[in-house]
């Protein structure tokens, strides 16, 4: 096929098509013909041969040109498509390196074998616009509904076609046994777009969280103009879910906003949950009566707050205790996962008991270690007094207010307590040294003798074996195995160490050590943190 005029127009006839049904840009339909037709010449002028073809945007005119390259003298290594400054005199006036000379060639025709491999690479070009078009429409609605046809379905995985391509909704995302048919409409959450060599990725789910709040937003005005915010949302989907809810105008119930009338908008999005119950329930900044809330229908009789720790206890009565827990844990689990604390639940006789436990342990310990009668232990303990550092360095008017004891008696007690830990300290110093303790991790600040003997029973005896630790191995975390959370004791835990103290010893061990400087360490976290937060709870 030779580029004639009969068929010039055609070619600008075909990018447009062809532009107008991929819906690319027609100059890029037309790039790829020059790069085509460019492969064809040079097939017939020779493949060493630099040949460019142009296409007038208007006449449709295809203009064949071969470039020659001028380039230094050794540099010269293809002769079709480079030439010297000496070989350029006669066709350029002051010839210099990087100068090129353009002349124009006659067209060629196109035999079949080129008119196929110039149909490729049109198609290959086509694809690649597509593709990228795609990934660029799709890339902000990360996070957005969409609807779609249902085209097959590839082993549990449902392959959706969403207008201006397909997008995958795996097995796990799609809601408890969901199935569907080619044809079937479907609602989707896009999650996730990804750009890879065969092209978008675009991945839906139908069990995300993010999935029921944008599901709200379209039901409920008032969440998309902003005056009610879902600040929680956890689900076990088509099952139950739970979405905390604030208003910022006081005219306005949130919960009753979200249910509408007769239940009407919740009813809406239940139904496109396949019948998922949802409780919506008010959220508050005080953690104990979101808590409260969070845990319902079950009624919570104390609330016992470990910020610290990230942990949370709820007293229920015995009754309520199945009621709170849930069918196979399913209501703690979802009130952990919106209140983003650990959660234990105790029955009132539990909580007694436990507490009794510790009354008892606190007594025997102050019997012991202080030389005092059960009845004296006792009204330590009554007082709130739980170790012996407090009786040790407590003000001396804290004591004086528990009956029957003065001035004399309270030094007495403190001074008895502060020799009971001294001998405490100095066997547990000498237990970490008979163990191999090093000067230089025995003088590290932050760590008492208890600790140390914890340590180099671990065999951590010197300043190099703790900064090697990582901070979950000192003050403890969490990891999920096969979906399960198991815990991981720290060495320093029962010394109450966090985790961010843990990062701190370690991050001074290596600085002291010359490991980082200490401008590395400034606002940098941890680098080797492995601990987990919790995920879930149980009772």
């Amino acid at each position: 096929m030779a580029i004639t005029s009969a068929n010039q127009l055609e070619l600008l006839q075909i990018a447009d098509a062809v532009a107008r049904e991929k819906m690319i840009d027609p100059g890029l339909v037309i790039e790829a013909m020059e790069e085509s037709l460019a492969r064809a010449a040079k097939s017939r002028y020779g493949s060493e041969m630099d040949i460019r073809v142009s296409i007038d945007r208007k006449s449709g005119r295809a203009t064949f040109t071969r470039v020659r390259t001028v380039v230094e003298d050794e540099l010269l290594e293809n002769e079709k498509a480079e030439f010297t400054v000496e070989q350029a005199k006669p066709y350029l006036d002051d010839p210099k390196i990087g100068d090129t000379f353009v002349e124009e060639v006659p067209p060629v025709d196109m035999g079949r074998i080129a008119a196929q491999s110039a149909k490729q690479v049109i198609i290959q070009k086509v694809r690649e616009a597509e593709r990228e078009r795609q990934y660029e429409e799709f890339k902000d609605r990360a996070g957005t509904i969409i609807n779609g046809v249902v085209k097959r379905e590839e082993y549990g995985n449902v392959i959706v076609d969403i207008g201006a391509g397909e997008a995958s909704l795996r097995r796990n995302d799609k809601i408890g046994r969901e199935s569907y048919r080619p044809g079937d409409r479907i609602r989707v959450y896009i999650k996730d777009v990804r750009r890879e060599e065969r092209g978008p990725q675009i991945f839906l789910s139908r069990t995300a969280p993010e999935f029921m709040v944008e599901l709200f937003r379209m039901e409920v005005p008032e969440i998309y103009d902003g005056v009610i915010e879902i600040k929680a949302c956890a689900r076990d989907p088509g099952s139950r879910a739970k979405i905390a809810v604030i208003s910022y105008d006081s005219s306005i119930d949130p919960v009753g906003a979200c249910v509408g009338m007769r239940g009407s908008r919740v009813q809406a999005v239940v139904n496109e949950l396949q019948g998922e119950k949802i409780d919506i329930i008010p959220w508050t900044d005080d953690a104990a009566t979101f808590l409260v809330n969070a845990l319902q229908p079950a009624e919570v009789t104390k609330v016992v707050i470990d910020e610290d720790a990230e942990r949370i206890e709820v007293v229920v009565p015995e009754e309520q205790l199945s009621l709170a827990i849930g069918r196979r844990g399913q209501n703690v689990r979802l009130a952990s996962q919106l209140t983003g604390l650990d959660i234990d639940i105790l029955t009132e006789e539990e909580e007694s008991k436990r507490r009794q436990a510790e009354f008892e342990q606190r007594t025997k310990l102050f019997m012991e270690a202080l030389d005092l009668d059960e009845f004296f232990a006792q009204l330590l303990v009554s007082e709130g007094f739980t170790n012996l550092e407090e009786v040790a360095y407590v003000e001396v008017d804290e004591l004086l207010v528990i009956d029957g004891v003065d001035e004399g008696t309270a030094g007495e007690l403190q001074a008895r307590a502060r020799d009971y830990i001294e001998a405490q300290n100095k066997a547990a110093m000498d237990a970490a040294r008979e163990a191999g303790l090093a000067d230089d991790l025995a003088n590290f600040e932050g760590l008492t003798p208890q600790m140390l003997q914890a340590l180099t029973a671990d065999s951590i005896k010197t300043l190099e074996d703790f900064a090697t630790c990582a901070d979950w191995e000192l003050a403890g975390g969490w990891t999920v195995e096969k979906g399960e959370r198991i815990k991981d004791d720290g060495l320093l835990e029962p010394f109450d160490v966090s985790l961010e103290e843990a990062q701190d010893m370690i991050m001074t061990a290596r600085v002291m050590l010359g490991w980082v400087s200490p401008e590395d360490v400034v606002g940098s976290p941890e680098g080797d943190t492995e601990a987990t937060e919790p995920e879930e709870a149980g009772a």
